[in-house]
């Protein structure tokens, strides 16, 4: 059998991770009908079903889930390779509001290294406010936040993300008579406003029982039964669900997400596309 090809490989990887040809074209910044081909080359050569494609999804097959860590590691070893003899360690500060960031965390840090495994990457997950602050006093290279109300700070608009209501797998919501209990930010958060002014909207009657920050610790509050928390959807915990349809609960207002950034230099911002990317 000859040497495999890297790219179909790394190709294979990211249709896997994203679920989507379409997805992982755009990471490598080829089209989609090149990365369906490469796929395809990889899975004769190697006499095995890799992905099973649907019209709607793309996922492991039984064969590409076997396949799948001795991938990670040929691709791995092969771009520490490459690289080793790139004495330039570029450094990347990146912070990324902490309603967005959940449990998928690890696999966003292992897309950003398989990318570029010469770049060191500072994060912080923090409120947008924080954040805002850290970038403009130069201790942030980007930041990845939802789109400020006042719209003044200039960034590009990277992708739109969903919110919904989540509560611990079982939970049951209290008798009609008594309020929703909710996990909430505090008065300050943007999605508390948007979460009451729907409820209160729909004449549903809510009490705060918990205040937290960060979609982690709403989550914590969700998953143990403490109330109801609204949750980016990619951000939402195992032993939760969206009980929004089952309980009839009012939709949250999608939100926009910024990036801002004054990097220019190709590296970076490749480094922030493929990020970005990773989020959609």
């Amino acid at each position: 059998m000859k040497a495999m090809d890297v790219d179909a490989v790394r190709a294979f990887l990211l249709a896997a991770d994203l679920q989507s040809f379409t997805r992982a074209a755009d990471v490598l910044g080829t089209t989609q009908s090149a990365v369906s081909l490469k796929l395809r080359r990889l899975e004769d050569q190697l006499g095995r079903r890799l992905l099973e494609r649907t019209p709607r999804h793309v996922r492991l097959s039984a064969e590409g889930l076997a396949f799948l860590g001795m991938a990670r590691e040929l691709v791995s070893t092969h771009d520490r390779a490459v690289a080793a003899f790139d004495v330039e360690r570029r450094r990347l500060a990146i912070g990324i509001s902490h309603l967005l960031v959940g449990g998928e965390l690890p696999s966003l840090l292992r897309r950003m290294r398989d990318h570029d495994p010469g770049l060191l990457v500072e994060m912080r997950v923090a409120g947008t406010r924080e954040l805002m602050q850290a970038y403009e006093q130069g201790e942030l290279d980007a930041v990845l936040a939802l789109r400020p109300e006042d719209g003044r700070k200039q960034g590009r608009a990277a992708f739109v993300e969903t919110f919904s209501w989540f509560a611990a797998v079982g939970w049951e919501r209290p008798h009609a008579n008594r309020p929703l209990p909710l996990a909430t930010q505090g008065e300050s958060c943007r999605i508390r406003v948007a979460a009451v002014r729907a409820l209160d909207r729909a004449g549903i009657e809510w009490s705060e029982v918990f205040v937290g920050k960060g979609a982690a610790i709403l989550g914590a509050a969700a998953a143990g039964g403490l109330a109801v928390a609204v949750l980016a959807q990619r951000a939402a915990p195992s032993g939760t669900v969206d009980i929004g349809k089952s309980l009839c609960l009012p939709p949250i207002p999608p939100q926009e997400v910024m990036l801002y950034t004054a990097l220019s230099d190709r590296r970076s911002r490749e480094a922030l596309r493929v990020l970005t990317l990773a989020f959609r």
